[in-house]
């Protein structure tokens, strides 16, 4: 995952166009899944905690797991102050080389994370080992793209987006079924515009 995020983090949520796509994607989670005030939830790359934020009033108890120390202490801040409820956790975790925690929910929630991460499978098998059965994963991300959407970002490592097929197959090759996908939004950038999709599906 890129270093910058730490460098971008405090002035992360100034950027009206992230705090849109934050809540596109909560309402896209919304209409997709049905909410609950017992819900275990994890957002995974979750950055400032934006999308958790949005859906706080509407699920149980909230777990926020980032790789990068800067967003992480963003959400402690938001913790800190209110804008994330007081139980939350905050996560230090790489599911691509740390190993899957013990603990389980019924929501994981992961929003324009998966596009960053270069061998997704061992991240989509801890997914479905971190939920319970009968338990969700929505994924929002990047439609497969030229390539251009990160033409500025000279350390991106990860994928042109992610296709729908190609996803498809990863996820129920890590154990989920039901596998279904929606546009959610879309990101002008370098002059372009790039959709973004809505990915849910089940731990049998």
């Amino acid at each position: 995952m890129p270093t910058n995020f730490d460098e971008r983090a405090a002035t992360w949520d100034e950027d009206p166009s992230r705090v849109e796509r934050a809540q596109a994607a909560t309402a896209a989670i919304r209409a997709a899944v049905p909410l609950g005030g017992a819900m275990r939830v994890l957002e995974y790359g979750a950055g400032t905690g934006l999308v958790s934020q949005l859906l706080a009033g509407e699920v149980g108890h909230l777990t926020l797991a980032d790789t990068s120390g800067g967003m992480r202490a963003v959400m402690a801040g938001k913790i800190a102050d209110g804008a994330l409820p007081s139980e939350t956790r905050i996560w230090a975790l790489d599911l691509a080389t740390d190993p899957v925690p013990d603990d389980r929910f019924d929501l994981l929630v992961t929003v324009m994370t998966l596009h960053h991460i270069r061998d997704l499978q061992p991240v989509l098998e801890g997914f479905a080992t971190m939920l319970s059965p009968g338990g969700h994963l929505c994924v929002v991300d990047l439609e497969a793209e030229d390539g251009s959407f990160h033409d500025n970002d000279p350390d991106f490592e990860g994928h042109d987006g992610l296709g729908r097929g190609d996803l498809t197959r990863r996820l129920e090759a890590a154990g989920f079924d039901d596998v279904r996908f929606a546009r959610c939004h879309e990101i002008t950038k370098n002059g372009g515009v790039y959709p973004l999709f809505l990915a849910t599906c089940r731990r049998p």
